[in-house]
């Protein structure tokens, strides 16, 4: 995943159902001979409007907590989707615009308190480690660089099939992954992790070797491929809102069509199109474990 040099502004177009970080704040500087808690926190995606609905299916958010034992306050970190994950996954086909246009930006939210009966009840909430007010200082510098350079949502991890040994062609970039570098650095600052199990959710599509296409100038440019850039628009198109059931349900039947009975999906990734000629099984949810990091001093030079 491409690190950029720095985050643009974003279009007046992108709108969000619901506001981003809402109560989000500053990260305070904390006393170095502060003892730090660090939770691992984790719940459905969307519990706060399904309950525990995507929870069945193991389709789970993740963030990490910290409580101040010298000060008792608590904070919550975690990463997601400036414009819910619909327009993360999927672009708009804007009346006069040949080129899709995405609202994919993802980014870190800090904000005072742990919202202990959305964590628990459905999902996780549990402590992972301690560390000190110096290696929490570090660590916020840390979020800042990588809140700066990392700024695109991913949501597919794509990769050859399903042996955990297969090539990973493309790998996602959305909350899990910000969680899994967040307890990497806090690792390499020296941090010791207590030995339990940690899972996290991947939603995978299976692709032979992926095709590069090129990137929106030369596609969709004055001088772009015209019927590459039409066909990449009608790939598109049947995953717009759908203001009806059958509506859905039509555009669906598409979806079935090019990516199964065809084998056709267009990935955007990095601000570039790639053809993913897909294979069985298509797409699959994982809920998958991987454990707690090590230090490598090495891992994070910035």
């Amino acid at each position: 995943h491409r690190r950029f040099d720095y985050r643009p502004k974003s279009d007046p177009y992108c709108q969000a159902r619901y506001t981003f970080c809402p109560t989000g704040s500053a990260i305070p500087v904390m006393k170095d001979k502060d003892v730090i808690e660090v939770y691992r926190l984790q719940t459905p995606v969307w519990e706060f409007k399904y309950g525990d609905l995507l929870g069945h299916l193991k389709i789970m958010h993740d963030a990490v907590g910290f409580k101040s034992s010298l000060t008792g306050k608590n904070y919550t970190m975690e990463w997601y989707e400036l414009f819910q994950l619909g327009n993360c996954t999927f672009p708009h086909l804007r009346p006069g615009m040949d080129a899709p246009f995405w609202c994919n930006q993802g980014a870190a939210c800090f904000y005072e308190g742990i919202d202990d009966a959305h964590w628990k009840e459905n999902g996780t909430l549990v402590l992972v480690t301690t560390i000190s007010g110096t290696m929490f200082n570090e660590m916020a510098k840390w979020v800042k660089y990588d809140n700066e350079t990392g700024i695109y949502y991913e949501t597919w991890t794509v990769q050859a099939s399903p042996d955990k040994q297969s090539i990973v062609w493309f790998d996602s970039y959305e909350c899990s992954k910000f969680i899994q570098r967040t307890y990497q650095k806090l690792a390499d600052l020296g941090a010791v992790f207590r030995k339990m199990q940690t899972n996290y959710t991947s939603i995978i599509l299976f692709s032979g070797e992926p095709i590069y296409l090129g990137n929106e100038t030369s596609i969709f440019g004055e001088v772009g491929n015209k019927t590459l850039a039409a066909a990449i628009r009608d790939f598109y198109a049947p995953f717009k809102p759908h203001r009806t059931v059958k509506e859905f349900f039509v555009d669906f039947l598409k979806i079935i069509n090019r990516v199964i009975l065809h084998g056709q999906f267009y990935l955007f990734y990095n601000l570039e199109y790639w053809f993913l000629p897909m294979k069985y099984p298509y797409l699959k949810i994982i809920y998958e474990e991987v454990p707690l990091p090590v230090g490598n001093r090495t891992s994070f030079g910035a």
